[in-house]
């Protein structure tokens, strides 16, 4: 059955990928089963004190199911998930697999503007959030969506047992749901009765763009079990892998590229809810860890971590860098502070992955994003007529295949500018292919901030602080900053003799409830915003102007 609001692949292209084998026609629910019927004994998933076995997963993930089943939440249900990096992430996302409900991700850091956009256009039956979360209560924002027309039916808080706070009224605690719940009473048949079509969607994944809050991408179980099973194929996984995942694990690089992949290969999954080089660090030594994925930020700090000789990290075979362009210098550091390998990764959650391999030269791995991970993928650079270009020649990188989504949930006018005719999704990134088909990413199209791997609307940015009413004009742009890659910088042209100030856009834009990763972290105040000679605004030339100054300040040296 069809999710409406979402596009099928076409029925010619189903049966070719079927008759090719590249769809297997497997579940995600049915990967962690046959994980845990041939693993059952070995340790799966390490997450703060709890430590599982793949027989105990299998056990908790289908107590959750059977939760959920139990509360009302049917096949093609929508359920928000917003979770840190928990095991009670992991026990909700396969839960909601076997019974064939949808997982919405939601990052934790979302605020309840974003929560709000995705229970309206999801029409979401369930909501999974947590009590609190570092500095985060999300009572006032639990309370804020309960008051809405379309607030989820099922709100499920995630509390610890430390925390004594009643709950809102109108929501449960998930581990007293799951607490009434009797396994043994149920067969592995019970639920397999609930598996859903390979065809259907198996998870919504926002993705930040140019064109204002986050579209959400569909990814059925054919489509993405496709996308990590070459994934796990290219970074050659096996059953004695230690994967650390320490990004939101409700991104699409932690749960693509670490969690589906470590548990397809009976691998063993560490999750911390920290971002930061000491935990991480800690983490590898502790749990011997043999790989890991982190976003710039992350890997510069942790190569100019002063104590970073005190710890063992000789269990790391191989670290990978992904979000945003990793600068050769920093893979150099790594090769010569750390001593393992790299891979340098390309992804999206619409599909489009790319890798360099684990016996590539050097130079390979420091500028290119190597292979397509996928072999049956098509990929290729075009220019602005839709022509396919020549390798070493500049374009649009396009794609189309099996492990490729065809289109955004509830966006038809997106689908008409996101795709092609013949159905090659447009990435958005400037791209070439060298001499042997590797790929080089030298630059994106769309109108996107890429701050520590995630990717921020420059236009909802400029839509939000536009409504201040001392500000006649706004254009935003990305800040070079040699940690997190980029920062949002807002070049404000004030409303007659107004004055604006920093701290003043900022109180206006928290009261609209906006979420940090939208709050701009400099401002510059201009008489007149640049224009282009066709009319547009010149962000080139602000992006440069920016940059120039940071220099000037000595806060950026030369060359970026």
């Amino acid at each position: 059955m069809a999710l409406p609001g979402t596009i099928p692949f076409p029925k010619e292209f189903v049966e070719r990928y079927y008759r090719n084998r590249w769809w297997l026609g497997i579940t995600l629910g049915e990967m962690l089963d046959r994980s845990a019927d041939l693993y059952f004994y070995k340790e799966a998933l390490v997450a703060g004190k709890v430590r599982l076995t793949y027989r105990e997963l299998q056990e908790r993930v289908n107590r959750t199911a059977l939760a959920f089943l139990q509360l009302g939440i049917q096949k093609l249900d929508r359920v928000l998930l917003q979770l840190p990096n928990w095991a009670e992430f992991v026990y909700t996302y396969y839960g909601l697999q076997k019974i064939g409900a949808i997982p919405v991700m939601c990052i934790p850091r979302f605020s309840q503007r974003e929560v709000e956009h995705f229970c309206r256009v999801t029409e979401a039956k369930g909501w999974v959030v947590p009590r609190r979360f570092e500095k985060m209560d999300y009572l006032s924002m639990i309370e804020g969506i309960k008051k809405q027309s379309f607030s989820p039916k099922y709100i499920l808080v995630v509390d610890s047992e430390e925390e004594k706070t009643a709950l809102p009224e109108g929501t449960q605690s998930f581990h007293h749901l799951l607490e009434g719940i009797d396994g043994s009473k149920y067969s592995k048949e019970d639920l397999f009765n609930f598996r859903p079509d390979p065809e259907e969607i198996c998870h919504l994944m926002p993705t930040g763009g140019s064109t204002g809050l986050p579209k959400l991408v569909p990814r059925t179980h054919n489509d993405f079990f496709c996308n990590f099973d070459y994934r796990a194929k290219v970074w050659e996984r096996t059953p004695r892998d230690v994967t650390l995942i320490a990004t939101p694990v409700t991104h699409n690089m932690a749960i693509e590229v670490s969690l589906n992949p470590t548990l397809l290969y009976g691998g063993k999954v560490v999750l911390i809810p920290s971002t930061r080089a000491k935990e991480i660090l800690e983490a590898i030594e502790r749990e011997r860890v043999t790989h890991t994925i982190l976003v710039v930020a992350q890997l510069q700090q942790i190569v100019d971590d002063p104590d970073l000789k005190r710890y063992d990290l000789s269990s790391l075979k191989v670290i990978a860098g992904a979000g945003s362009h990793v600068p050769p210098d920093l893979i150099k550091k790594i090769y010569d502070r750390i001593g393992c390998k790299f891979y340098n990764v390309f992804g999206m959650s619409e599909g489009p992955c790319a890798q360099t391999r684990l016996d590539d030269p050097e130079e390979v791995v420091l500028h290119t994003v190597g292979w397509p991970i996928c072999p049956y993928d098509e990929f290729k650079v075009i220019d602005s007529k839709g022509r396919e270009l020549p390798p070493g020649m500049e374009g649009e990188l396009v794609a189309r295949g099996p492990c490729i989504f065809r289109g955004y949930y509830k966006a038809e006018e997106e689908n008409r500018e996101a795709f092609t005719e013949d159905g090659f999704f447009k990435t958005g990134d400037i791209a070439k292919f060298d001499s042997e088909g590797r790929l080089i990413i030298t630059g994106r199209k769309k109108d996107i901030i890429i701050r520590g791997g995630e990717n921020i609307s420059a236009k909802e940015v400029e839509e939000l602080i536009g409504s201040h009413p001392k500000v006649d004009q706004v254009a935003v742009v990305g800040m070079p900053d040699p940690i997190l890659g980029e920062r949002v910088c807002a070049f404000l042209k004030p409303r007659g003799n107004e004055i604006i100030t920093f701290e003043e856009i900022i109180s206006f834009l928290k009261e609209k409830k906006t979420s940090v990763l939208y709050l701009p972290e400099r401002i510059e105040i201009i008489d007149e915003i640049p224009l282009t000679n066709v009319g547009k605004v010149d962000k080139k030339r602000l992006k440069q102007w920016i940059a120039e100054k940071l220099i000037q300040e000595g806060k950026m040296k030369t060359g970026g």
